[in-house]
């Protein structure tokens, strides 16, 4: 069979860095909405300097998946995505045949062999190698989100969310790509990358990832922010909010973070509620607007009535 695979790529061609330097990549950020600390700035500098991937791991909401895509944004790249979940295989994550279009592919070639073409001087019917060579080209092939970045001409982000959803057998269909960004399809040869991609797995913690991975990768844990940092990206992302106010809800929130909660409130959460907050037109968090919109913030019953309890002492404080 005919290869499609090309030059293995070393660190020497992975093409001209991205950033400059780390306040670089801090203040591009910025621009498109994403407000990073140092060492969130620092790893997405070395990922894209040393190549490698990036292991995002922190509870849920507090802004893994969109750092991959404020990278894109950043970068200009294209986003492909692959969400990950219990069950996912290689045919959805990796490629597939199209096994449909395979079939009528045989049928047609059938249907040529047994016509009038088949006492045609000259005519025979396709042999099974032939056929072979036929159905199992290009134009059968369906791709998914890590072939798609694997063979991708333009700049890449390749987000693999949510990675501790998978079984470990497909978390070791990951290897390949991220030791050597090729993939192996048996009937057409090794795919490599031409350019590599930027990659950002993330993970919540539900289950222990492979030391394999993670050896393949840089290591991030992005946690609740600091109550200056979430005070700034709520005046960022909620449009029409005041200082006070912004001051109020990220106060309440860092203190509703310190009692025991089925689910703490993610960032994601915080400016639901400061977005509420603003459209009903409310400028200073009370008790009992606090207690009125707690809802919007827990998503637990137990948590509602738990917190309700500590509110009072929040927002006095």
């Amino acid at each position: 069979m005919t290869t499609t695979s090309t030059d293995q790529l070393g660190l020497g061609d992975i093409g001209p860095a991205r950033f400059g330097s780390i306040p670089a990549v801090r203040e591009g950020l910025a621009d498109v909405g994403y407000l990073a600390d140092e060492g969130i700035a620092g790893v997405v500098y070395l990922a894209d300097r040393l190549a490698k991937p990036v292991l995002v791991e922190g509870p849920a909401g507090t802004g893994k998946t969109q750092l991959a895509k404020s990278v894109a944004d950043l970068t200009g790249a294209r986003l492909i995505r692959l969400q990950c979940y219990e069950g996912l295989d290689e045919s959805k994550a990796l490629y597939e045949w199209n096994y449909r279009k395979q079939l009528l592919r045989i049928q047609a070639g059938q249907v040529l062999s047994e016509g009038d073409l088949a006492g045609t001087p000259g005519h025979h019917s396709p042999s099974w190698h032939e056929l072979e060579e036929d159905i199992f080209s290009e134009e059968f092939l369906l791709t998914r989100p890590l072939l798609e970045a694997i063979r991708a001409k333009e700049p890449v982000v390749l987000l693999i969310d949510e990675v501790d959803r998978v079984e470990l057998e497909t978390e070791a269909l990951l290897l390949e790509i991220l030791s050597e960004y090729q993939v192996s399809i048996p009937e057409l040869g090794t795919v490599r990358a031409t350019q590599l991609p930027m990659v950002f797995l993330t993970s919540n913690n539900t289950r222990e990832l492979s030391e394999a991975l993670k050896r393949r990768c840089l290591y991030l844990h992005i946690d609740y922010p600091d109550i200056d940092r979430e005070r700034a990206i709520i005046r960022a992302k909620v449009p029409g909010i005041s200082d006070e106010l912004a001051d109020q809800v990220a106060r309440i929130v860092r203190s509703l973070r310190t009692i025991e909660l089925r689910k703490l409130p993610s960032v994601s959460e915080t400016l639901d509620w400061a977005r509420t907050l603003v459209v009903l037109g409310i400028n200073s968090v009370d008790a009992a607007t606090a207690k009125d919109s707690l809802h919007i913030l827990l998503k637990y019953q137990s948590d509602i009535e738990r917190a309700a309890k500590e509110l009072l002492n929040a927002v006095e404080g």
